[in-house]
């Protein structure tokens, strides 16, 4: 199954990441993605995606993380309530925004 997932590719205190396609199996470490689909620094907020692309993976069945379906849901590229990822916590509960 492929899912759409953060990829860290900072270096240490000075977090970034990508937003890639890769195989649900794969460790997000092991750089074995499909494709880059954006970038999100979480410092400065700022968030790059491939619109396009993100839509045509999604509609080939692609699953998305919950963190980066918020991040999607905030950019107003999906649909939907955003979802509760705190550690410890039930996936399933939404958030009431």
């Amino acid at each position: 199954m492929l899912i759409i997932r953060l990829q860290r590719v900072g270096r240490a205190n000075d977090p970034s990441f990508r937003l890639v396609i890769m195989e649900s199996k794969r460790s997000a470490k092991s750089g074995a993605f499909l494709e880059i689909l954006g970038s999100y620094n979480p410092k400065t907020k700022k968030l790059q995606l491939k619109n396009e692309k993100i839509k045509e993976w999604i509609g080939k069945g692609a699953q998305v993380s919950d963190t980066a379906h918020n991040l999607l849901v905030g950019a107003k590229l999906i649909d939907g309530p955003k979802i509760n990822v705190v550690r410890g916590k039930p996936k399933a509960e939404p958030v009431k925004a």
